[in-house]
């Protein structure tokens, strides 16, 4: 039973990426090389690869210097040449022809993918005479024979011509001369590495002429070292190659398949200290695994762009399958040891900024970087301080996740286990457990450190002359438009003010009424409990839920350097806090659980200022006869008429205070206090 073939249907059932335009091109040259061989003229060789371009249209995109658009690729070759048994495979799909070498007999098909007609003018050598044997082939029209005819040239030679490359693939791939030989030679870099001798392989663009071998020197950094492994029971071979800096190319692992690089994958961030370039006797250099197998051979996809292998295998056990994870991990063992010299000084380097890092910037991961893994600690010194923090970051995230897996087992011990044992691996854990508290404390340390900083450079005169505004260090303090049901107690900074001011049962900062649930009050203006002016952005706390209230405060933050103070609650801000106060003990207002206050004078109140000391605050601060702090940076007193304490805090006080209060910490974690 004959069975016959679609051409269409198998064109649209056969794979090529677009990102891999170029391949049916390269793989025309890798035929080319095996017709050499077969004619045994590697020595003598000659492939020249012409680029073919449309001198009507310009392309003016792309990173890439601008080129004239691509039409197509012209392969010439010295070869055996299209003889009969060569053109009875080509017309066979999935020809076993060659198949030693690797060739799965879709090659052609691979052609029509990228490019819209094939052309080949070929002249093979027969019983004594030389023939000249011409067609085309297209999805169209599949294969258009001329009759072979016998010629007096006595050249065996082959001509590809692949025309009308499709723009998909063409807006995709490499467009300029040099770096379209670049990207042949990675391809084909294992025939230069193998063989002692390797044919003339050129590529041509116009008057431009690149030989793929001058390339090759210019690449290779010193000779490649080949390494026989076993995985499981199939055999591989690792063959270490040295590039030269210059090339700057990626540390890399390539699998191949029938002396083609198949899949490329980045070893960098596997290997501990291989980042950046590195160095041997003979100068800067980068690294690349290309690794070869029969099996790699055997499990090839049929168009050369992936390989039908597993990421991972569930059944470890299984001497038949190798994993795709299994590979590398031998790769990056092979590459540690092949490269353990070169690398000490980037892995010290490396490591080396993780501590710096640390130890001025991020100390909260320094009672609990013992128990990282230590290849993660070393990293590329030129990384970023966001990148690195994430890095430890989610190490960080690793270690925690295991910590409280292992605590889960701890405290449920099997009954039978070793009581020695068990009480050994209890003191590690609460070691562990330990190291993660004082994290925690360290992380809560810096944030307050942080958030001086922001403070300090909040209130510092803006390159125009100007101050910023009130509201950006309210928001420091704690967001705007929220109240302590909206917002977490660790997004608010009232320490800054008074530490005692964390222990609060409510908190509501800059809302209005008529946006709060808990008051029955149209108004847009009066202030309650719950609620703050919204022209002075007070802050109010009040510290029980029951009552009366234990004590109310309230907070007003001035604009640095406001010079504008003077009598009257809409420009006195120590009149607006007192007289806020006031409302709220004339039992005008709600509590967080929405009872009325009871009108009552004796709850204490204590009001906070915020702002510089310019000449009209210094003056509100007299008539209220408050005194002077010892050192004259705010002033502070007692309101009989109000049964208010009264504090006015400018803004060189308020960071000095921070920073005096928690420079213990600070000290301890080697954070800087000036």
């Amino acid at each position: 039973m004959s069975l016959h073939t679609n051409l269409a249907g198998r064109l649209r059932n056969t794979s090529l990426p677009k990102s891999h335009g170029l391949l049916p091109v390269f793989e025309a040259v890798v035929n080319s090389i095996q017709s050499l061989e077969e004619a045994d003229r590697l020595s003598t060789g000659q492939i020249t690869l012409e680029i073919v371009r449309n001198p009507q249209q310009q392309m003016h995109s792309g990173k890439e210097a601008e080129q004239e658009i691509i039409k197509g690729f012209i392969i010439t070759d010295n070869g055996v040449g299209f003889n009969d048994a060569n053109m009875t495979s080509f017309e066979t799909l999935d020809s076993d022809h060659k198949i030693d070498k690797g060739c799965r007999g879709i090659g052609r098909l691979m052609w029509l993918k990228a490019f819209d007609l094939a052309k080949v003018d070929s002249i093979f050598h027969h019983n004594g005479n030389f023939h000249q044997r011409q067609f085309s082939f297209s999805a169209q029209n599949g294969v258009q024979s001329e009759p072979v005819a016998d010629v007096s040239d006595k050249t065996a030679r082959t001509v590809l011509t692949l025309d009308g490359f499709d723009k998909t693939y063409f807006s995709s791939c490499r467009k300029t001369a040099s770096a379209i030989a670049e990207a042949l030679l990675e391809h084909c870099l294992w025939y230069f590495v193998r063989n002692p001798t390797i044919p003339c392989i050129v590529v041509k663009d116009g008057s431009e002429t690149i030989n793929l071998s001058t390339i090759f020197d210019q690449c290779m950094h010193s000779k490649a070292t080949s390494e026989p492994v076993k995985i499981k029971e199939h055999s591989f071979e690792l063959t270490h190659i040295k590039f030269r800096a210059s090339v700057n190319k990626n540390h890399s692992m390539f699998l191949c398949a029938a002396g083609r690089v198949v899949k490329e994958e980045f070893i960098s961030k596997k290997v501990p200290g291989l980042f950046g370039t590195i160095s041997d006797n003979d100068g800067k250099f980068t690294y690349a695994c290309y690794v070869t197998s029969p099996y790699l051979d055997e499990h090839v996809r049929s168009e050369r762009t992936a390989f039908n292998i597993p990421e991972n295998i569930d059944d470890l056990t299984s001497d038949l399958e190798v994993s795709l994870s299994e590979i590398r991990d031998t790769v990056v063992s092979k590459t540690k040891e092949y490269l353990s010299e070169y690398l000490q000084e980037n892995m010290k380097a490396g490591r080396e900024r993780v501590d710096a890092f640390v130890a001025h910037k991020a100390p909260r991961y320094r009672s609990i970087i013992s128990h990282m893994n230590e290849s993660e600690l070393t990293v590329d010194p030129k990384i970023s301080d966001k990148d690195l923090e994430l890095h430890l970051h989610r190490q960080y995230f690793e270690v925690e996740s295991a910590l409280l897996d292992e605590g889960h087992e701890i405290m449920n011990p099997v009954v039978e286990s070793n009581f020695e044992e068990y009480q050994s691996r209890l003191s590690d854990y609460l070691q562990k457990a330990n190291d993660f508290k004082q994290s925690d404390l360290t992380n809560y340390v810096s944030h307050r450190r942080t958030i001086i900083d922001l403070l300090e450079k909040n209130i510092e005169q803006l390159d125009n002359g100007k101050y910023a505004r009130e509201d950006l260090i309210h928001q420091l303090i704690m967001p705007m438009q929220k109240d302590s049901t909206q917002t977490p107690l660790d997004a608010c900074n009232l320490w800054l003010i008074d530490e005692r001011l964390a222990f609060h049962d409510y908190l509501a900062s800059d809302k209005p009424l008529t946006s709060m649930p808990i008051t029955g009050s149209e108004s847009g203006k009066e202030p309650d409990l719950c609620a703050l002016n919204v022209c002075d952005n007070p802050i109010l706390v009040s510290d029980k839920k029951s009552l009366p209230l234990a004590s109310i405060t309230v907070v007003e933050i001035k604009r640095p350097m406001r010079n504008d103070a003077k009598s009257g609650e809409e420009k006195d801000p120590i009149e607006q806090a007192l007289n806020y106060l006031d409302r709220v003990r004339e039992g005008q207002t709600k509590t967080a659980t929405g009872k009325l206050i009871p009108n009552s004078r004796d709850i204490p109140g204590f009001c906070y200022i915020i702002c510089d000391l310019t000449p009209t605050v210094v003056q509100r601060c007299r008539i209220f006869d408050l005194t002077p702090t010892h050192d004259h940076m705010g002033y502070f007193g007692y309101s009989k008429s109000y049964s208010a304490f009264i504090e006015v805090i400018s803004y060189n006080q308020l960071v000095q205070s921070a920073k005096e209060r928690n420079r213990a910490f600070f000290d301890k974690l080697g954070l800087p206090t000036t």
